[in-house]
């Protein structure tokens, strides 16, 4: 498991109306190695889009079916053994622009 890396995750809440959603892992590496960490925090990602500093867009070339965004004002955190269905991987300058898109959403820009 490594930051970046997209995963489709079967009933990710009890709130959530789809049968699965995917989601992109944005912790610190660090912490997806850590045996004794269990969890990890991940972005959803969804087909809406509203172009918002805080959404990446991905698409085909990251693995999904069709044009979506990552969406970094909804973080959350799932058990790393919900994340077993791996879609794909964020390239370099996806990696860059959720590194921004975090800091937007988190409100600690420099």
């Amino acid at each position: 498991m490594r930051r970046g890396d997209l995963y489709r995750v079967a009933h990710p809440s009890r709130t959530e109306p789809k049968r699965s959603r995917v989601f992109v892992v944005v912790s610190r590496q660090i912490l997806c190695d850590a045996a004794d960490y269990s969890t990890v925090i991940c972005a959803p990602v969804s087909s809406s889009r509203h172009g918002l500093a805080t959404q990446v867009p991905v698409g085909e070339a990251e693995g999904l079916k069709h044009a979506s965004a990552v969406h970094c004002d909804g973080l959350v955190s799932l058990p790393k053994t919900a994340l077993t269905d791996y879609v794909g991987g964020l390239g370099p300058q996806k990696l860059a622009a959720l590194h921004v898109a975090l800091k937007v959403a988190l409100d600690i820009l420099d």
